[in-house]
């Protein structure tokens, strides 16, 4: 490239043609009345009478030289130094010509970008490296451009690359303030969301029972997920697993309500149908526009079932003490907060020996597979899960591929209801009896209690 005799001509750009033809209309459109035609507008005269040059007749050095953006031309397959505009200088300070970039533009080398030199020269396409910090304290882009002849002051020729670096610092540090509000905001919300679960999960004397939550490992991906225990009255026990549908602290302030509710209704010993609808209508008061799903189950012991409700969760699933697990999906309402459905409660076995798994869409959804793909997936892995209730959780979050940087939170909920024999058996042995007619019943009870303890 001769710095001397080159000028920017793009023929053929519609652009290019449009502006050309808008410049011939207006010199027509100025001809004078005699006929002459006006100096062109770069030839015309100013104020202080001083001719200003005409684009045309300006070389690509004087432009390059005096342009804010960093600009070096290299040649050849060592990259030698054809040209430096006068911002590289100011930058990085002078280059001598004729030099191999890896020991004459060190910059370029701390940067990475002389294997993307090579990748231009083979390839005759540009590349472009985004908002990189330079050793000078600025971050720039760079962009690496194909010439197809290069001749320096050293009077070597071959292919060469145009580096052109656009200074993007205060877009980069706007972009690093933004990253750090963003992570102080999610590590904000991850501690409030761990807070409002519970700490310690109650064990009920029939149950074993364990759970696990893991954010989600991108800037904006912890969610309100949340799980909860209650034991209640009679041997029976309550467990919850709920998804609120939203990011960050506004979501796990919302959990936090939600939680704080269940346990509360469940104390009034309603029935799971009426405690989601009881959460339903708390949901809607909350926050119009923010909607959770939930599974709200009750354990008995003298049953031998699981008792639930759902709200548009995700299905329990439930191994039996063959190893054949069920996928408990009806029935299932809408998601709280949407109102105006009555929940309905259904039931699955969980005899001794039997184990349910609670969890969140986190779990089970990925965005190249069907949701129904993902609880098949976790199906097999529970059936063939064994173990302890927090091992059988480890299990089961490893089998779906959960990691650190997963882009869901997940919370998974296990219980177990053993299988005891020998002594221990008779621990839990259930007795029950139908008591008929007004006081003359409380002889009847007395004897009874007496008699079972």
């Amino acid at each position: 490239m001769n710095f001397t005799r080159w000028s920017a001509r793009l023929p053929g750009i519609p652009g290019t043609q449009r502006r050309a033809a808008a410049r011939t209309e207006l010199a027509t459109a100025d001809r004078r009345a005699d006929g002459s035609v006006p100096a062109a507008r770069g030839e015309q005269l100013t104020d202080d009478t001083t001719p200003v040059p005409a684009v045309d007749e300006l070389s690509a050095r004087e432009v390059l030289d005096h342009v804010p953006a960093l600009v070096a031309l290299v040649h050849g397959g060592d990259h030698r130094i054809a040209y430096v505009n006068d911002a590289y200088t100011a930058a990085f300070g002078a280059r001598p010509l004729g030099e191999p970039a890896r020991d004459a533009h060190p910059e370029l080398r701390e940067l990475g970008l002389l294997p993307l030199l090579d990748q231009v020269l083979r390839s005759g396409r540009p590349r472009t490296l985004k908002s990189r910090k330079a050793p000078d304290g600025r971050s720039y882009t760079f962009t690496c451009t194909p010439v197809s002849e290069a001749r320096g002051e050293t009077r070597t020729s071959g292919p060469g690359v145009l580096v052109f670096a656009t200074d993007v610092t205060d877009h980069a540090e706007a972009a690093e303030r933004l990253r750090t509000s963003e992570r102080r905001q999610r590590e904000t919300a991850v501690t409030l969301q761990r807070s409002l679960l519970p700490q310690v999960l109650e064990q009920p004397d029939d149950l074993r029972i364990a759970a696990t939550y893991q954010p989600g490992g991108t800037e904006a991906a912890v969610g309100g997920d949340w799980y909860d225990v209650i034991t209640l009255g009679g041997g029976r026990t309550a467990l919850v697993i709920g998804d609120v549908m939203g990011r960050g602290v506004r979501a796990a302030a919302v959990m936090g309500q939600l939680r704080t509710a269940v346990r509360a209704y469940a104390r009034m010993d309603l029935p799971p149908h009426e405690v989601l609808q009881l959460l339903d209508g708390l949901a809607a008061e909350i926050d119009a526009n923010q909607i959770a799903t939930c599974v709200y189950a009750v354990h008995d012991p003298n049953e031998g079932r699981l008792v639930y409700s759902s709200a548009g969760h995700l299905p329990v699933l439930v191994r039996d003490e063959n190893g054949t697990v069920l996928r408990a999906d009806e029935p299932t309402g809408p998601p709280l907060g949407t109102g105006g459905w009555i929940h309905s409660s259904g039931s699955v076995p969980l005899g001794p020996g039997a184990t349910a798994v609670l969890y969140t869409d986190g779990l089970v959804e990925r965005r190249d597979e069907d949701l129904d793909e993902g609880i098949t997936s976790l199906e097999r892995a529970l059936a063939g899960a064994t173990g302890t209730p927090q091992v059988i959780c480890d299990r089961l979050v490893r089998s779906a591929g959960v990691q650190a940087d997963h882009d869901d939170d997940v919370a998974v909920l296990v219980l177990q209801h053993p299988a005891r024999t020998g002594a221990d058996s008779e621990l839990f042995r259930n007795a029950a009896l139908e008591l008929l007619g007004g006081v003359e019943a409380a002889p009847r009870a007395r004897a009874f209690a007496s008699g079972v303890l």
